[in-house]
């Protein structure tokens, strides 16, 4: 989804019920991996692609040592999702979109980056300045303006829990 969408609250509330039941899990959160592994990246179309591909590498060796990974970041063009896909493996990969309505995501704004975008201080904006291209077929699309990240966190576990299969933190 875009920006103040919700991706950040609605991960760190899945990775809270994950915990509850017992479940390894971490947030790969694109604000906190752009402070490190991917700051030297900036917003062009080749960086975002770049901080994309990292992130699933960063995924896919966490899933191999038994993580569910939860990847919170902004990822605009289809061709990056079908890349992350490749990157995790299909069988391990569930793409789930927070579809948030571009005014929802601007009056919501608590950084605010959408008016900086658009008075043009801030350059290659996913949804201002640069495009964003909506999955046409995400295997969960939930609009967080009429449900709460919590809400959205049930959602997502309840779509997800046949799939994942991974021990419990007490070996079960």
């Amino acid at each position: 989804g875009l920006s103040a969408s919700g991706k950040s609250t609605t991960a760190y509330a899945l990775e809270q019920l994950l915990m509850q039941k017992q479940r390894l899990c971490y947030v790969l959160d694109g604000d906190n991996l752009r402070h490190g592994i991917n700051r030297d990246l900036g917003f062009t179309h080749e960086d975002r692609t770049e901080n994309i591909r990292r992130t699933a590498e960063i995924a896919r060796l966490m899933n191999d040592a038994g993580l569910i990974v939860i990847a919170s970041l902004i990822s605009p063009l289809v061709a990056d999702r079908a890349m992350a896909q490749a990157i995790i493996g299909a069988e391990r990969f569930v793409e789930v979109y927070l579809n948030t309505p571009l005014e929802v995501c601007e009056a919501r704004d608590p950084k605010n980056l959408y008016i900086k975008a658009r008075q043009g201080l801030i350059t290659h904006f996913t949804g201002v300045s640069a495009p964003y291209e909506a999955p046409p077929a995400a295997d969960i699309c939930i609009d967080t303006q009429s449900v709460c990240p919590q809400e959205a966190a049930q959602q997502i576990l309840a779509t997800i829990k046949n799939r994942v299969q991974v021990p419990r933190l007490n070996g079960d």
